[in-house]
């Protein structure tokens, strides 16, 4: 934790089952869940419905471990930023100690079910997905860095691997590319949050791009970024995941993105502030539907009944 003055709250209020469900971040699960089992489905091999089941929830329950782990080490920073000073050890519900056990208990559990579940290859991954997110990420680089989101990226692109690890057992080119999807998109999407969250980051000494090297920078990496993600994007139709299903939702979702990095890269902040930053805002948005469809259509071309493969 850094210097950030932080109070201690009075824990009198016994926690719910709610609270320390939140502490899991289940929205992040949620999208882990969601791109891990996409791995596992595009992948060349079948895998048992319940071994499917089982591994999936595990990985769920690392993502889950993470995430009470990096709150247990943000407490200092959630409790000066607006937008998370609502979470339960900010807020007075759930002690710090508590956060740390809970994240340390559900991490030794999902990669040890995980190994008997599936194989240690994929647990292994799993173990390093939860060390890279609570310490490289939130310990070391949030607080150290501007490209905090571009190495932290990492992360949260490791589940589609994992996912097919665990079917296949093996890393393949296309397991790598579902990472390098989210992971290429993980900074314009958090940079565009960064932009109308105005002074959160400042305050709370986290060397976001915004705060470092400006808003005016902020907006050009978004658009670079954006421009490097289009070609990898669209390029993933021509792989063994992609087809023509996916080429058609890669084409229409990018030429919005694109347009709407480009969008941003022009606007001053004058007229950022005028309208609130609606363009930001909107843009951020469409960065979450931006992602999942890209996996929804990768699961499509994988459920359908003939594989095109690389078109052939």
């Amino acid at each position: 934790m850094t210097d950030i003055s932080y109070q201690a709250q009075s824990y009198d209020n016994e926690a719910s089952l709610g609270d320390y469900f939140a502490l899991l971040k289940p929205r992040v699960m949620s999208l882990v869940v969601f791109t891990a089992l996409v791995g596992l489905l595009a992948a060349p091999v079948s895998v048992h419905p319940v071994i499917a089941f089982a591994s999936i929830l595990f990985v769920a329950i690392g993502a889950g471990a993470s995430g009470a782990l990096n709150m247990w080490w943000d407490a200092d920073i959630d409790a000066v930023m607006k937008r998370t000073a609502k979470r339960p050890i900010p807020a007075g519900k759930v002690t710090p100690d508590e956060a740390k056990v809970l994240g340390v208990a559900l991490s030794g559990m999902s990669v040890m079910m995980l190994a008997l579940s599936a194989n240690l290859l994929a647990a292994g991954l799993l173990a390093f997905t939860i060390f890279f997110y609570a310490v490289v990420y939130s310990m070391w680089l949030k607080r150290l860095t501007p490209q905090n989101i571009v190495i932290g990226g990492a992360a949260g692109a490791f589940p589609p691997v994992i996912g097919w690890v665990v079917a296949t057992g093996s890393m393949s080119v296309e397991a790598w590319l579902m990472f390098a999807l989210i992971f290429m998109w993980t900074p314009p999407h958090f940079w565009a949050l960064a932009l109308f969250m105005k002074s959160d980051y400042e305050d709370a000494g986290v060397p976001m791009l915004t705060v470092t090297h400006g808003r005016k920078a902020t907006r050009m990496h978004i658009l670079v970024y954006t421009v490097l993600l289009v070609g990898l994007a669209v390029g993933t139709a021509f792989t063994a995941i992609g087809g023509p299903v996916y080429l058609t939702v890669a084409i229409v979702l990018n030429a919005l993105f694109l347009k709407g990095a480009f969008d941003i890269w022009r606007r001053d902040e004058a007229a950022a502030e005028a309208d609130g930053y609606r363009v930001e805002k909107a843009f951020f948005k469409l960065s979450l539907l931006y992602l999942f469809l890209h996996f929804v259509a990768i699961l499509v071309e994988a459920m359908l009944p003939v594989s095109w493969g690389i078109w052939a």
